[in-house]
């Protein structure tokens, strides 16, 4: 009789994947605390292999380490938001003109299809493809712009901007075709001015949109109850 083959362990890139998945399909709201040995657990790993996963979404301003009270998903401030728009409102209009000036044909084919499958993920209620479709249309625009430093913090505020959407956008209490319509309209207009070539039209419409979608953001705390995570990652290894 065949002994049963010992199930592979985890890599730290699988776990941190799956903690920004569940983080990013709101199952772990903000707020939530991350107990090091109920993960361990769930994901069927030692502390120790949990920790660098932790101060990994740390770094990237997802989850919040504080010294002997353990890690949180972060709960963004409506001043930590504002600044996050603020300064994507100072940067996004240099690098989609930086884009204009690069940009080749197939460049924008490809915005086109980030805007389309964003279009198609809204309808069918994928909200957290949707978001991340939506944030590869603006960081498609920063890497063909060719501006490393920009780009570099862009990344950074889109992986923020990403939390801050799951968590206060109104988009969520709307139906799907509005949210659908509302949500991938702008960046149409957007890349018809940058079709056209017209860098003082697209910055204008970038910081339009960006503006716009701050707008629909609702300050209101979360309601969630904090769920349980051996339930929640059981049967992920």
């Amino acid at each position: 009789m065949s002994q049963a083959t010992p199930a592979t362990p985890l890599t730290d890139s699988a776990m941190y994947e799956r903690l920004v998945s569940a983080i990013l399909d709101h199952r772990l709201p903000p707020g939530t605390k991350l107990v090091e040995d109920k993960l361990a657990s769930a994901f069927g790993v030692s502390r120790t292999r949990i920790r660098p996963v932790l101060a990994r979404l740390a770094n990237e301003q997802v989850v919040t380490l504080i010294p002997n009270r353990g890690a949180t998903i972060a709960q963004p401030t409506e001043q930590e938001t504002r600044e996050v728009f603020e300064v994507r409102r100072l940067i996004e209009p240099t690098l989609v003109e930086l884009f204009i000036a690069n940009a080749s044909e197939a460049d924008m084919q490809q915005l086109k299809r980030c805007i389309d499958d964003e279009e198609a993920a809204r309808l069918a209620g994928d909200m957290h493809r949707a978001i991340r479709l939506s944030g590869d249309f603006h960081l498609q625009i920063a890497e063909r712009a060719g501006h490393q430093t920009l780009g570099r913090i862009l990344r950074e505020l889109t992986s923020r901007t990403s939390l801050i959407l799951m968590t206060y956008h109104t988009a969520h209490k709307r139906s799907r075709d509005e949210a659908a319509a509302c949500g991938c309209r702008e960046h149409r207009v957007l890349l018809d001015a940058i079709r056209l070539r017209d860098a003082r039209e697209a910055a204008h419409h970038m910081r339009e949109h960006l503006t716009r979608l701050e707008s629909q953001l609702q300050f209101t705390p979360p309601a969630d109850d904090a769920p349980d995570l051996s339930t929640l990652f059981a049967g992920t290894v």
